[in-house]
């Protein structure tokens, strides 16, 4: 027998010189980098996300923790920590007579060190495995200061469930940091490692309260508190409660967040929590009254367009409700955008001079020619044309023909070159798989990227990235010309010039300048209502993430109600400034069938802005026969002929003719040949290369414009995928 314990001795002898010849500094461990929580622009809380490992573990230093649960877990398991080394053979003597005794221990053996090492090397609770633990605190604590042990060890301690770690904890159950716990709150932290199963505060209150009474008089005793401190902590009540990983808001945005933030323990970002939860609660209210038409999606993006910061993210009703698809990210899915690309094609062709502002643009049946010799027929969901229309009128009410008529003098490529630069960056076909439909939503993009491009067009072409987390650089870029951003946002905010189409006082009029563009795809399954202010820029996406369409819902009825609420609370205490004006342009009134300086028999006339080079031609309009007038075309307007070597479209390609003060019929000719008039007393021309003298008589009445007809410039072919129906 004697040989038998002198051969452990020297065993225990030898491991020892060789752990501390192996000895471990746990202060160069590396912290737990899986779980990352996330706070608001105001440091409030927002939640905190697993790592790969499923541990919620977030790493904090020791002077960050609160000294009152400091000083609560060395009570609760080691009230010696700091006399003792690794082992203390005191403690460890105790709980070898009683497992003689008893049979089992009844009070715990293992120090700090010890249980930091059972941590680090998890091992059989075997009398061997105590062994190999014994030695890993050794090389420990050999190499490592008391407090370096201390801190290691309440940053992996198990708390229940899957949160490690004094901060992970305090952050789950009470919303607070490791160095906010008062006194109740830290004794009753510090009782969980003695069973993290059993004494999770959220699951077993009880037990976890008994315990934490255990610690408070373990405290009393040590000399760290007085009695009455211990008998108010124990009285006072923990309502402990955890929310899916600690989760509390914009779960999207932080899921979108995390794989470029791994590792970073605590992530700043630029949401602000009460705006974010005004925008969830919103998007619940609309969805509840849109139910009958079958709406039961949306989300919404708030961005401060001074900074580029994210405001609000919500990317569904509720993220945590698998039965309604609820982790489906609306913000950053790729949907159909509809008629909200249309302002990007306006602004382009200002810039490139194919179109200006006093421009007539026809809104009459038209067709345009497409890959293997098939027919473009756009068409308003209403059925309707307006005829003759300036510009401001076609991209205020949202018309598709006139729309597509501009972006066949510019060309796909050149929209969707411009989409790029805006940052639409899932749309990488070439232009010809898209055609003339992309101006009308026939590409898909993520309510993310609109919302960056109108973000843009608020800053009149100073591009910022959108932020999330606070403090991220800005790389801004310009993209087009300030003056024309100008010019579409005043077209956007014109209330008076979306009537035709959305009415007085709809949910797109606010009592403030407010620039507003709504979209709906193809069969209404997706709505849109993206505007902006001087400071803000609400995008709001509605329809259903299984792809069914809504019944009788467009974007002003779908998403504009949403959009409306969430901007006049962002404005509730202060109206925006209003829009700056188009640098180098002033008002000027022109007809509006004709562009010019509105004759005395100009139907209607506007306030338009007009570029200073401009006034002269405006100024100088084409005198009108007196009382009958040709109003469309206007006197030398150009028109582009679209393959004019296919024969099929000569009887599709068409002019529409139209007069003003005419009593009784009216005769056309065109080149002195007479021009037929279809069932309804309509007259229209086709479109041919060429120039052409068009005459209107109305009994001793009579008015002649010249018109010239050609070629459109030669292109890749375009294509198009659908065509969509609605503004």
């Amino acid at each position: 027998m004697q040989i038998f314990f002198r051969s452990v001795v020297f065993l225990a002898a030898a491991i020892v010189v060789l752990a501390y010849l192996a000895g471990r500094d746990v202060a160069t461990l590396p912290h737990a980098s899986g779980a990352v929580t996330f706070v608001d622009r105001t440091g409030l809380p927002l939640g905190t996300l697993l790592g790969s490992d499923a541990r919620h573990a977030v790493a904090t230093p020791l002077a960050d923790v609160s000294p009152g649960f400091l000083r609560a877990v060395i009570a609760a398991e080691d009230g010696r920590f700091y006399e003792h080394g690794a082992v203390d053979v005191r403690s460890l003597a105790r709980a070898m007579s009683e497992y003689v005794v008893y049979g089992r221990s009844r009070s715990g053996g293992s120090t700090i060190t010890m249980q930091l090492a059972r941590l680090l090397h998890p091992s059989p609770a075997t009398f061997r495995g105590k062994l190999v633990q014994i030695v890993e605190a050794e090389r420990i604590a050999m190499r490592s200061e008391p407090d370096a042990i201390l801190a290691a060890y309440v940053n992996r301690v198990p708390m229940g469930g899957n949160l490690y770690g004094v901060e992970s904890a305090a952050r789950t159950y009470f919303g607070s940091h490791a160095g906010e716990l008062d006194l109740a709150h830290a004794a009753l932290l510090a009782a969980i490692p003695n069973d993290p199963a059993g004494l999770a505060p959220d699951e077993h209150p009880a037990a976890a309260r008994a315990r934490r009474a255990y610690v408070l008089a373990h405290m009393v005793a040590l000399g760290d508190i007085t009695p009455l401190d211990a008998s108010r902590a124990a009285a006072e009540p923990t309502l402990a409660a955890r929310h899916d990983s600690g989760i509390t808001d914009a779960a999207h945005a932080l899921f979108y967040l995390y794989p470029g933030v791994r590792g970073a323990g605590l992530v700043r970002t630029t949401l602000d929590r009460s705006l974010q939860r005004f925008v969830q609660g919103q998007i619940l209210e609309v969805l509840a009254a849109l139910g009958p038409r079958n709406v039961t999606d949306a989300a919404a993006l708030v961005v401060d367009n001074h900074t580029g910061d994210v405001l609000a993210y919500a990317g569904s009703p509720d993220y945590f409700s698998d039965a309604a698809l609820g982790r489906n990210d609306g913000v950053q899915a790729l949907r159909q955008p509809g008629s909200s690309l249309k302002p990007f094609t306006y602004e382009l062709a200002l810039e490139r001079g194919t179109i200006d502002t006093t421009m007539i643009v026809d809104d009459a049946p038209a067709s345009f020619a497409i890959a293997d010799g098939k027919l473009y027929q756009p068409a308003d969901y209403s059925g309707r044309f307006s005829g003759p229309v300036t510009i401001r009128y076609a991209l205020a009410n949202s018309l598709n023909v006139p729309a597509v008529r501009v972006l066949s003098l510019l060309g796909p490529e050149a929209l969707l070159d411009r989409m790029h630069e805006l940052g639409f960056m899932h749309d990488d076909k070439p232009a010809s798989y898209y055609g003339l439909g992309l101006t009308l939503g026939g590409a898909e993009v993520s309510l993310w990227e609109n919302v960056h491009a109108y973000v843009t067009m608020a800053r009149l072409g100073d591009a910022v990235p959108l932020r999330l987390i606070a403090g991220a650089p800005e790389r801004a870029h310009r993209v087009g010309a300030p003056s024309d951003w100008a010019i579409v946002t005043d077209m956007l905010a014109d209330p008076l010039a979306r009537e035709h189409s959305f009415g007085r006082g709809s949910v797109l009029d606010l009592p403030f300048d407010a620039a507003v563009k709504t979209g709906t795809s193809s069969d209404f399954r997706d709505t849109w209502t993206i505007g902006f202010t001087r400071d803000y820029t609400v995008g709001v996406w509605a329809g259903n993430f299984d792809g069914s369409a809504m019944r009788d819902v467009s974007g002003v009825t779908g998403a504009g109600p949403l959009w409306n609420r969430i901007m006049l609370h962002l404005h509730e205490r202060a109206e925006p400034a209003r829009f700056a004006p188009p640098a180098g342009f002033a008002r000027a009134t022109i007809c509006a069938t004709t562009g010019h300086a509105p004759e005395r028999d100009c139907p209607a006339v506007v306030q338009e802005w007009v570029a200073q080079q401009q006034f002269a031609r405006v100024a100088r309009a084409v005198p009108a026969a007196n009382g009958f007038h040709i109003t469309a075309p206007s006197e030398g307007a150009v028109f582009y002929r679209v393959d004019p070597a296919n024969a099929l479209q000569d009887a599709e390609q068409r002019i529409a003719l139209q007069a003003a003060g005419a009593r009784g019929p009216v005769a056309w000719t065109i080149d002195g040949r007479a021009i037929p008039l279809d069932a309804a007393g309509n007259a229209f021309v086709p479109l041919r290369v060429g120039r052409y003298a068009i005459e209107a008589r109305n009994g001793a009445s009579a008015d002649r414009i010249t018109i010239v007809v050609r070629p459109a410039p030669q292109r890749e072919r375009p294509g198009l995928t659908f065509s969509p129906r609605s503004p």
